[in-house]
């Protein structure tokens, strides 16, 4: 991973929950065997559609244990290590390298207000504890800061980050750092992964690695296609499938505004969507967010059925 970028379809593995919120260590193996037998190249547990921020440490390493464990060096795993601060980020690079994570994946600090000088400081601390390579999380919703993209690339020319996965939505930043990386003769390997999963095969036409789409956990064989043909060249291919993806993808919308937020639909989402299709038990979602209705879930088997996925 450090010599060459990574690339293609790194799904953001979703933590299948017990009813009574433990981890499902036996769904999370058959959703791990769903997105492998799918041909995605990579997995990312603990990020934000892993719910990570809800899932105490122990629960945290029963995932990257389990994850690690069943894949057996098929295919990298990345392991987000994310807390408000580098001394308590730097805990969880040791919790997540021991249990033998290929990458950490890292967030700019947050609750407190930084600028970009301690960011740097934040990546060049925790790169020189990691013994694996480090992945900036850029992600201005949750963290409230945008990661410039010169920042980015300066960490990356001095070996610091291997890479970034941008879930900003901010297009226009997206491909100038694009650009930027491309002009930059003192950066290699440095790989520039697009969390915006409506937009894949523009991003990937425009030069990005790949891609790490949340709702790829539902249909990974569609993302697959999709990097398989931007990467042939067929953009027409690559648009019917980015436009079925993104029908597909409204099923995030499914939870009633009035009584939840975004997350709780889309997560919920996403469960249910597995659930339906047989990968995980149960689609309980973590405390505090709301549970989707049986009228709500009964919407998203109608959006599996229309992507031909039921």
């Amino acid at each position: 991973m450090t010599a060459a970028p990574l690339t293609g379809v790194v799904p953001p593995v979703c933590t299948p929950l017990t009813p009574d919120r433990e981890v499902d260590t036996g769904s999370l193996v058959r959703l791990v065997d769903h997105l492998v037998g799918a041909g995605v190249d990579g997995l990312f547990v603990l990020g934000s559609t892993s719910e990570a921020a809800y899932l105490p440490d122990r629960q945290r390493r029963t995932v990257v244990d389990t994850v690690v464990a069943h894949v057996a060096g098929q295919l990298p795993v990345l392991a987000g290590a994310i807390d408000m601060t580098t001394p308590r980020v730097r805990d969880h690079v040791a919790a997540v390298t021991a249990a033998g994570a290929d990458a950490v994946v890292v967030t700019a600090p947050f609750y407190t207000r930084t600028h970009p000088a301690e960011i740097a400081t934040h990546f060049r601390t925790l790169a020189a504890a990691s013994p694996a390579p480090v992945f900036a999380y850029d992600l201005p919703v949750s963290v409230h800061t945008k990661l410039p993209g010169e920042l980015l690339l300066d960490l990356a020319a001095d070996g610091v980050l291997a890479g970034v996965k941008d879930s900003s939505g901010d297009e226009a930043a997206f491909r100038a750092l694009l650009l930027a990386a491309r002009a930059r003769t003192d950066v290699t390997g440095f790989s520039v992964l697009t969390g915006a999963e409506l937009t894949v095969d523009a991003a990937l036409a425009a030069g990005a690695d790949g891609v790490v789409p949340g709702l790829g956990n539902v249909d990974p064989h569609g993302y697959v296609r999709l990097h398989r043909a931007c990467r042939a060249g067929d953009f027409e291919r690559a648009r019917v499938e980015q436009e079925r993806l993104c029908a597909l993808f409204r099923m995030t919308g499914v939870g009633d505004p009035a009584r939840m937020g975004g997350s709780s639909s889309a997560l919920g989402a996403f469960k249910a969507a597995l659930h339906l299709r047989g990968v995980i038990d149960c689609p309980a979602t973590a405390v505090p967010q709301v549970p989707l209705s049986p009228a709500e879930i009964a919407e998203v088997g109608k959006h599996l059925a229309t992507a031909g996925l039921l």
